[in-house]
């Protein structure tokens, strides 16, 4: 590694010193087979009933409205079928036309805009328009998924998905392998597990199974988009839940390994808006870095890699009341290290946050969804008592949807968000204010072909486009996206 020669601490010396000659100590992406699972992703019921079509059944924190494509129910209402329940297939079932599905997902765009943070840019959006910003068209297959849901007990169950994606570094990846433990449940009291590679139970907006698929919208809100990239752990939860007079109850609680890395997105490239998911293997591209962290920090960040060796954890908490709406509390610390490091420049981050869930029924066809998260996250050794890297973040947004009929819905959301930065090799130019608009329809064409149609606006001001790109802060990127998915 060649160093330009400029001030460096005496913390920054000896970092970039270890770096050249400490061989490597971090784990790099988890193993497959050792059990390794989105959230909002319901474990598939022990009932013997196919598992849900994914775009079709949202998972949402907190409530009892049925599963019919625009009333979310969590993951633990999916899962749980009536203790009478008559099963209706083999209680086991490891290899069938039931236990395997494919989805794929097809697109037109056109979208105008700067450089897409796929591409090493600062652009919010998967989506980017031509060299000078103008309009540009795009029709490409985005994403092809394989899942796997065996049941091998009424009470036990797994979840297993693999995919290809249009951006995503290798041509076929893990997406999510975990099981499920459910045991019967009974009286008021019931409880259930899960452990693997996973998303927490965060987005309102995704699906209860297969590969965490958003429903009512093409493009997730920046909270979920964010929980999409980096929030995926490989660990074990365990659920429990009562029944307190008319209203209900659950708290989940979880511990993790991997996803040290969590935050580096936030920070050096800020939220962002796409239906991209983390991979067991893979990488997101990082934009242009200021001329001290690109010594240390490589070009790109893993999201499941383990760099210290210390466990973090989750907790959620779920009131369901008998009136028409839910409310989940969530709080996650990765408890990582910040000083850590590897060779290739992977470092970890100590990552915390809040997330507040809220839904509620406006009548019968039309539900509110509102999703706020607060947090913080450090990188890098202090110097005069200021880590390297230290984000604030926070993001809002609310939507809307309506149901029309049997096979129609139309959702619109608002969101805003931003980040501050306090760390001491960072600028104040780093901050970032943007909100964004969507608008969205979805078809069910038949029960395994849906058409979603999207028009989306964000605006954002962020000033290292000025200082390190040479454009404009404030940018404002539209995309119009016409989606085709096959469930077969």
């Amino acid at each position: 590694m060649k160093f330009v020669a400029f001030r460096l601490g005496s913390a920054s010396a000896l970092v970039l010193a270890a770096m050249t000659v400490v061989p490597a100590a971090a784990q790099t992406a988890p193993d497959p087979n050792a059990a390794p699972a989105p959230a909002p992703t319901a474990p598939p019921a022990p009932s013997a009933t196919p598992a849900p079509t994914p775009q079709d059944v949202p998972a949402d924190s907190a409530t009892n409205a049925p599963a019919d494509g625009t009333q979310p129910v969590t993951a633990t209402d999916a899962a749980a079928p009536p203790p009478d329940a008559a099963p209706s297939m083999p209680r086991t079932d490891i290899l069938s036309k039931n236990t395997i599905s494919i989805l794929l997902d097809a697109r037109l765009a056109l979208a105008n805009g700067e450089k897409s943070f796929t591409n090493g840019g600062l652009g919010k959006t998967r989506f980017q328009g031509t060299q000078n910003g103008d309009y540009r068209a795009y029709a490409v297959p985005v994403e092809a998924d394989l899942i796997w849901l065996p049941r091998f007990t009424p009470s036990l169950s797994a979840n297993v998905s693999g995919a290809w994606q249009r951006d995503q570094e290798n041509k076929f990846d893990l997406i999510e392998a975990f099981v499920n433990f459910l045991p019967q449940q009974s009286g008021k009291i019931g409880f259930q597990a899960r452990a693997g590679l996973m998303w927490p139970e965060i987005s309102l907006e995704h699906s209860t199974g297969g590969a965490w698929t958003v429903v009512n919208t093409i493009t997730p809100s920046t909270i979920n988009s964010w929980v999409g990239e980096e929030v995926k752990v490989l660990g074990v939860e365990g659920t429990l839940r009562a029944s307190l007079g008319q209203h209900e109850l659950s708290f989940t609680g979880g511990v993790f390994a991997g996803n040290d890395t969590s935050g580096t997105l936030l920070s050096f490239r800020g939220w962002a808006l796409h239906d991209e998911k983390a991979t067991g293997f893979g990488h997101f591209p990082l934009p242009p870095l200021n001329s001290f962290i690109k010594l240390l920090q490589e070009d790109r960040t893993r999201s499941t890699i383990e760099l210290d060796n210390r466990p973090g954890f989750y907790a959620r908490l779920d009131w369901r009341p008998p009136w028409p709406f839910g409310v989940a509390l969530f709080y996650y610390d990765n408890r990582g290290n910040p000083e850590a490091f590897t060779p290739t420049g992977q470092w970890g981050w100590r990552t915390r946050f809040w997330n507040i869930g809220i839904n509620a029924d406006l009548g019968t066809n039309t539900k509110l969804l509102i999703q706020g998260m607060s947090g913080s996250t450090i990188m890098g050794f202090e110097e005069n008592g200021i880590p390297w890297v230290h984000t604030y973040f926070n993001s809002a947004y609310a939507m809307v949807t309506r149901r029309i009929g049997d096979k129609l819905a139309v959702s619109a959301r608002v969101e805003a968000f931003n980040t501050r930065e306090h760390g001491s090799e960072m600028s104040p130019l780093d901050n970032e204010d943007g909100w964004s608009s969507t608008v969205a329809a979805r078809y069910n064409l038949t029960s395994r072909v849906t058409v979603l149609a999207e028009a989306l606006n964000v605006r954002s001001k962020r000033g290292v486009r000025a200082t390190d790109l040479g454009i404009n802060p404030f940018q404002a990127q539209t995309v119009f996206q016409l989606a085709l998915r096959f469930h077969l």
